[in-house]
């Protein structure tokens, strides 16, 4: 539990009363050491002066000489190591930025605050987990070399985890997506945002995947030997849209596991521009005319969605995040999911909602007529093995899910 006693909070206002309204409430919940600053370049002398890992920083984004995304900055560049509040009376899709700026910076972001703050938020902030961005996670990354990760490869140190995707209507399994980790002899599981840009940058990416799809297949083989017939998604990177050969190496995979090409889908991630365009639209064309499914994940995130949706015969859409969990509360993030869903009909593309954080979030897309959903409300990545137990408590979940959001 978070020791509010011991922790040093800062909170950085250009207006005096606003300043005194926030101090007095963080000491009112328990904040011993709380510094306020009417200038943020004060505060940032303060946290470069020592540690910063058992600190929070309450700021304003509309400040007069240093700004808050200029502090954000400023925050990145020299590590800092505690967590973020961002606060203010700007428009909600500003702060929304500047707080996906901050994560970019690797900042562990607790809140984004429309003033004027009341004690409940800031409780919940204080006790806010860490971000998805912690600090320092690019510096991990770098501690791994090539050879390691070839190693690994090749030593069966890879290990596959597990997400289920439902039916909105229904809550029936349909299928899963199949998510890597490496099991490190030393540092455990290491996950997928630490190593495969690794694999990119010194060719390993297709070793990689090849062995994710074998992986994958022989276990919703041994699911189906059990009397349960899932898909299963496998991520492709960019990189792998190289070889003109991929679509075979990837159909006889899946003939030598004795499943039908239509039990794998691919998922496409259109966060990197194609090196080759005319390479990828040959290999992904294959793939398609072998029966194998293609998803455009992370839809809206990246370069030329639009383009690529008309050019590559994708069979499903699939929501990023960011335009899913709040769609219910954010009427920004609620027009981009809405288009998206809209558009995918239109193309009589299936859509796959990820992300869903709630179950106000599952209550907006079942009403919202998206296909399938999967996020941390649903389950959260789990072995093979674990699959089976969980389904059995998801039947018992889903009769009162469907029937609280008919």
């Amino acid at each position: 539990m978070l020791d509010l006693a011991s922790l040093r909070v800062l909170v950085i206002d250009d207006e005096p009363f606003v300043l005194k309204v926030l101090v007095r409430q963080l000491a009112n919940l328990g904040c011993a050491q709380v510094f306020a600053f009417e200038r943020a370049q004060d505060a940032l002398a303060m946290l470069e002066a020592g540690p910063t890992h058992d600190t929070m920083v309450f700021c304003d984004l509309q400040m007069p000489e240093m700004d808050g995304v200029e502090l954000v900055r400023h925050l990145g560049r020299i590590g800092f190591a505690g967590r973020l509040a961002l606060v203010s009376g700007e428009d909600g899709r500003i702060l929304g930025t500047a707080q996906r700026l901050a994560q970019a910076h690797d900042l562990q972001v607790s809140a984004a605050l429309n003033k004027p703050v009341t004690p409940e938020q800031l409780r919940a902030a204080l006790g806010q987990q860490a971000a998805a961005h912690p600090a320092g996670a690019k510096a991990v990354a770098a501690r791994y070399g090539a050879d390691e990760l070839a190693q690994a490869i090749r030593g069966q140190q890879l290990v596959v985890h597990y997400q289920p995707k439902v039916a909105l209507s229904t809550g029936a399994v349909s299928g899963v997506e199949a998510l890597v980790r490496w099991n490190h002899p030393t540092d455990k599981l290491v996950y997928p945002d630490q190593f495969i840009g690794l694999a990119e940058e010194h060719g390993l990416i297709d070793e990689l995947t090849h062995a994710v799809v074998v992986q994958a297949l022989t276990d919703i083989r041994s699911l189906r030997e059990q009397g349960w017939s899932l898909r299963v998604a496998v991520n492709v990177s960019m990189d792998n849209l190289v070889a003109l050969d991929f679509p075979d190496r990837v159909a006889q995979a899946v003939a030598q596991s004795g499943m039908p090409t239509s039990s794998l889908v691919l998922e496409i991630t259109e966060s990197r521009l194609m090196r080759d365009p005319l390479a990828a639209l040959d290999i992904l064309t294959r793939l398609r005319l072998k029966r194998i499914g293609l998803s455009i994940d992370d839809f809206g995130t990246g370069h030329s969605s639009l383009s690529q949706l008309q050019d590559i015969p994708f069979d499903e859409l699939k929501v990023d995040r960011r335009f899913v969990h709040q769609a219910h509360s954010d009427m920004s993030v609620r027009a981009i999911l809405e288009g998206s869903l809209s558009m995918a009909r239109q193309l009589d593309l299936h859509t796959v909602a990820e992300g869903v954080e709630d179950e106000r979030d599952w209550a907006f897309l079942r009403a919202s007529g998206c296909d399938l959903a999967q996020g941390y409300f649903i389950c959260r990545p789990i072995s093979v093995a674990a699959l089976l137990p969980w389904h059995l408590q998801w039947q018992a979940r889903v009769a009162s899910l469907t029937s609280s959001t008919a």
